[in-house]
């Protein structure tokens, strides 16, 4: 098989893995929808549970003193383990398959393009979602949370469309500044800490449904939102959050480090002020605030989950706007 022919079969995968993910994002949605229905019917028996025991008591004198006691049921059914349902099985499965399709034509492309497979927007798209999707089960083996399913899943499905409508070009070689096994090391290191802060974001967005509903947000308190009530307690989703980033981050310092070291090696400078560093930069800020600020400062909570969206809007900018509408050394965008 030629190398055009391997990057064709390369852009088929894609699509497949497209298809799988397309599959899974449905099944995910059903599953929290089954969600929505079990806490609803938990709490229909919950509240019929509230019983009114009367005791008759012999008082002195021949009379009768009669005593109710009254159990009321809570408003809200407490979390728990549950087992694992048919659109469950169908989300993971399909995931994993959506997976190593993805895998396969990373590959594919890296062996038709000659080089490392993340060297333009349309490569970096389809690998950052690889990553994400790999980390999404690594956290779903742990915890069953099928709204970061939906989250992650529905990001990578709307990423690779994307990549393969709007950013894609055919597998070839690379410009001579890029022609340097930095790019292994900077741009891989930054490809997975975007995978990273992608999930992160996910947990972030689901702690902020999570403490709207407690708070009695009237938007989230629709029958439809009940799954809220059995995802697991804010603390939880906020810790879950902040190990996400707190390893993207260190992967970001290192993309930064290494990537002043290439700029030294290719232009003879470590700092030029090129938009794709100052941004580089910016998002290394932001994070290294939200985790000073989570761990020294007391901001917990929904402050800190906001803190968390900006960081990724951040990432987003980074690679949509930098690369679409900056013109500069790390213009790579291909298009």
């Amino acid at each position: 098989m030629t190398l055009p022919e391997l990057g064709d079969l390369s852009t088929m995968l894609v699509w497949g893995a497209v298809t799988a993910y397309t599959v899974a994002l449905i099944a995910y949605s059903l599953d929290l929808a089954r969600q929505a229905e079990l806490a609803g019917s938990a709490t229909r028996v919950a509240r019929q549970a509230g019983t009114a025991t009367v005791v008759a008591a012999g008082a002195p004198g021949g009379g009768a003193t009669v005593r109710v006691a009254t159990t009321l049921a809570p408003d809200r059914p407490r979390s728990a383990p549950r087992r694992r349902s048919k659109a469950g099985g169908i989300a993971r499965s399909t995931t994993v398959l959506g997976l190593v399709l993805q895998v396969a034509a990373v590959v594919l492309r890296g062996v038709a393009a000659g080089r490392t497979p993340w060297a333009n927007m349309y490569e970096f798209a389809l690998v950052g979602s690889m990553v994400a999707m790999a980390v999404l089960l690594l956290v779903l083996r742990r915890r069953d949370l099928p709204f970061l399913g939906v989250a992650v899943t529905g990001l990578t499905v709307l990423s690779l469309a994307l990549a393969l409508l709007v950013f894609f070009i055919q597998a070839d070689g690379v410009q001579p500044a890029l022609d340097s096994y930095w790019i292994v090391i900077h741009v891989g290191v930054a490809i997975t800490a975007s995978g990273v802060f992608t999930v992160a974001f996910a947990a972030s967005v689901l702690q902020l449904l999570k403490d709207s509903r407690e708070r009695g947000s009237v938007a989230l308190g629709r029958p439809s939102l009940r799954w809220l009530d059995t995802v697991p307690r804010v603390t939880e989703l906020e810790a879950l959050a902040f190990r996400l980033n707190a390893v993207g981050f260190v992967l970001w310092t290192f993309t930064v480090i290494a990537g002043a070291i290439w700029a030294e090696h290719a232009w003879g400078r470590y700092w030029g002020w090129d938009p794709k560093e100052v941004w580089s930069f910016v998002i290394w800020v932001v994070y290294a605030a939200y985790l000073h600020a989570r761990s020294t400062r007391g901001w917990a909570g929904r402050r800190a989950a906001w803190f968390v969206l900006v960081g990724y809007g951040c990432v987003l900018a980074n690679f949509t706007i930098v690369n679409l509408f900056f013109t500069g050394k790390h213009t790579y965008s291909g298009l």
